[in-house]
């Protein structure tokens, strides 16, 4: 038993490894679906920096998760989405957020009461 929670506890740290932090879950919820260039992700989560979303998406592209693609023209385009590999990631996403929602509902309630 002690030996499957440990080996649990570094499959987690692994985990958060590549997802952890404030902005990389966020992220990769916007690119889900589709790919997006910069300027929408900024847009799409206002709260964070430049600095720090470019710092996010070079980490998930280093981890292999993500693909930055740069569309020539003037100006070029730098559109990011998930490579194959981070796509074994989407299914995590729907529950993590179903569980964000039912969270936020319990927290709500229990300020009412």
């Amino acid at each position: 038993m002690l030996e499957e929670q440990t080996n649990g506890a570094v499959f987690v740290q692994t985990t958060l490894k590549v997802l952890g932090g404030k902005w990389k879950l966020l992220i990769l919820w916007h690119l889900k679906d589709e790919a997006k260039r910069y300027s929408e992700l900024k847009r799409l989560i206002p709260e964070i920096t430049e600095k720090m979303l470019i710092q996010q998406l070079r980490e998930l592209e280093n981890d292999g998760v993500v693909d930055r693609r740069v569309h020539s023209g003037v100006p070029p385009k730098v559109e990011y989405s998930f490579t194959e590999y981070g796509k074994s990631l989407i299914p995590v996403l729907k529950p993590l957020c179903d569980w964000g929602q039912e969270h936020l509902k319990r927290i709500q309630s229990e300020s009412q009461s």
